[in-house]
């Protein structure tokens, strides 16, 4: 139950909501329980069988006093006013009893509408907030379609499963306890013969509910599994299409939906099967109780109205004792949904700023790595190793090497999306984790290989992250950009949709996009991840034209794929097996003749370079 209080701490801003639907449900219970004796009177005008009450009893606050009190004034009413007319104010007293039980009913509804919406609403944001803020190495062991499973899926398993139940969590008890009460009142022997039956009839059902939470859980992750293979055959269409591999993915989709299929069919028949199994077992103990209770008629230990209101008050108790069987299975397969989505809300974020971070201003001097080394969970040894290193403010630092070299890590760990697990990175001699996370971020642009962009107008694009900009600042990025043409050019200009990831723009329009949005960052330092390596030789062009224009006077760090585009940088590391073994300027390097010589050769440029 650790995880329904969890839940239930989400309860907190509702608490005037909740106070009136607790306040609604009790005078519901209320009216209802009152409604079991005011049968009574109905059945004894009926069957002509009024008690008399001679003496006018002493009018007192307790119990037994205000029955006596109650028959005695329904007595004088029959004698004074005759059985039809009487019976005419009874009707009217249950009419006006059942429309206040009703009307609570539907105020009870209504107030807990905006809680359990509220509720679903504040977890789904959470959930989401969740996922902005954990590190980038949380995302490395987890798939993206079980992640959204969690936040639509599972958080709407915990709206139907378990938020449902708050819907009788104070009604029904009281209901349950208040027709006991009565029950006990006009028969303890009957009420001991019915109490056997329920505790038997609660074993029985509480014995299938045990499966039904690990049933649940088996159950979504299956869904969390299909969800992640549809997101990523989207993803992959066109290699799914070119390679032919239709077939292959669709029988591999199959498998996991039949295997949800079969999953979901287990778990509905054992969900199912507590509505009727409740019935059924309700009507033996109803069967069972109308035989033994008849047989008290018989022998006069009681009165047959008083047995109907018995049995009146027994009724009152199944539909909520149905509720509660039907909200315990349900609990059941939504804590699985809690614990699911709990898993997420309790992992710790470790990318965080420290509790005396400092802020940071402008990067005015250096970026210095000293004795950096890094490692993945995953992945056994060091990704990088012993990097000693000093950008001084303004330079263009080039990194080359071979996939898995440790090229992309280097950058990440400046930007914090990691953080060394030996040595430090400095800003300025500050060590970066000392600065708070925000303020090192501002000082960072970074233009990645995938342009990386979302599904709004190229406007929103250019000014994501910087929402202070005018109008002209992101007419005169996309000018540097080199691309305010083709953006005119489009149906809506700067207010055109560009589609999910912009897949309505070339590669090389959306990188200059980002090219665009960077430069409108306008920041101190500039991280570039092979941001032309996947673009046509016209794209190119243009791409490195705006990139030119965005390195002026800042110090960037450049993974260079197409290693034409580095030879004015002023340092270029060659990176292999996560290690430094060779530093220096192009023309340094090259008479080396080493690693970065033999590269360039690989890619057929050494004459156009050493010229």
């Amino acid at each position: 139950m650790k995880q329904l209080s969890s839940l239930l701490q989400y309860l907190k801003p509702y608490r005037k909501l909740l106070l009136a639907n607790i306040m609604s449900n009790i005078l519901m219970a209320f009216f209802t329980i009152i409604s079991i004796p005011a049968i009574t009177p109905f059945l004894h005008i009926l069957i002509n069988t009024v008690p008399v009450v001679k003496a006018k009893p002493p009018f007192g606050w307790s119990l037994a006093d205000l029955i006596n009190w109650v028959k005695y004034s329904f007595a004088e009413m029959i004698t004074q006013q005759g059985r039809a007319e009487t019976l005419t104010y009874v009707c009217l007293f249950i009419v006006f009893i059942f429309f206040f039980k009703n009307l609570f009913a539907y105020l009870a509804a209504a107030f807990m509408a905006p809680i359990r919406n509220g509720i679903v609403s504040d977890l789904r944001q959470q959930l989401y907030a969740k996922y902005l803020e954990l590190p980038l190495g949380f995302y490395s062991d987890e798939r993206k379609g079980d992640l959204l499973s969690r936040l639509t899926v599972d958080v709407q398993e915990v709206e139907v499963s378990i938020l449902s139940m708050l819907v009788t969590i104070v009604r029904d008890p009281l209901i349950i306890l208040g027709s006991l009460a009565v029950m006990i009142y006009f028969s303890p022997e009957l009420m001991l013969f019915v109490f056997g039956l329920l505790i038997f009839t609660i074993l029985i059902i509480g014995g299938i509910g045990k499966r039904l939470k690990r049933e649940s859980a088996w159950v979504q992750d299956r869904m969390g599994a299909m969800i992640a293979d549809v997101e990523e055959s989207l993803s992959g269409l066109k290699i799914i299409k070119g390679f032919g591999a239709e077939k292959f993915r669709n029988d591999h989709f199959d498998t996991i939906n039949q295997e949800y299929r079969n999953g979901l069919n287990r778990l509905l028949w054992r969900r199912d099967l507590a509505s009727p199994l409740s019935e059924f077992l309700g009507i033996v103990v109803v069967a069972a109780l109308l035989w033994f209770g008849a047989q008290r008629v018989f022998v006069d230990d009681l009165s047959a109205p008083t047995f109907f209101a018995f049995l009146y008050a027994f009724f009152n108790i199944i539909a909520p004792a149905k509720s509660f069987s039907s909200a315990y299975f349900n609990v059941q397969k939504g804590l699985a949904a809690v614990q699911r989505i709990n898993v997420v809300l309790n992992t710790k974020n470790t990318i965080t700023d420290a509790s005396d971070a400092q802020p940071y201003g402008n990067f005015s001097e250096a970026i210095t790595y000293k004795k950096v080394a890094f490692n993945y969970t995953t992945i056994e040894g060091n990704v990088l190793e012993n990097i000693d290193l000093t950008i001084p403010k303004g330079q263009l630092v080039a990194l080359v090497g071979p996939s898995g070299s440790g090229k992309s890590t280097f950058v990440n760990l400046l930007a914090r999306f990691y953080d060394p697990t030996e040595g430090h990175i400095a800003l300025d001699g500050r060590d970066i984790r000392s600065l708070q996370l925000k303020d090192l971020r501002n000082q960072l642009g970074i233009v990645s290989q995938e342009p990386i962009l979302f599904h709004d107008t190229i406007y929103n694009n250019i000014l994501f992250g910087t929402p202070n900009k005018t109008q002209a600042d992101v007419e005169a990025a996309a000018k540097i950009a080199n691309a305010h043409d083709f953006i005119t050019a489009t149906e809506q200009g700067y207010q055109t949709l560009i589609g999910d990831r912009g897949n309505k723009l070339s590669g090389g329009q959306k990188q200059r996009l980002t090219i665009a949005r960077a430069i409108l960052k306008d920041p101190a330092i500039l991280i570039l991840d092979e941001a032309t390596s996947s673009l046509d030789a016209e794209s190119e062009k243009l791409v490195q034209e705006a990139l030119e224009h965005l390195m002026e006077n800042r110090t960037a760090i450049v993974i260079a794929h197409r290693l034409a585009t580095i030879k004015k940088a002023d340092q270029i590391l060659v990176l292999e097996k996560g290690k430094i073994i060779e530093k220096g300027t192009h023309q340094e390097l090259m008479q080396q003749k080493g690693t970065y010589r033999g590269l360039v050769k690989l890619q057929n440029l050494g004459k156009e370079l050493d010229g």
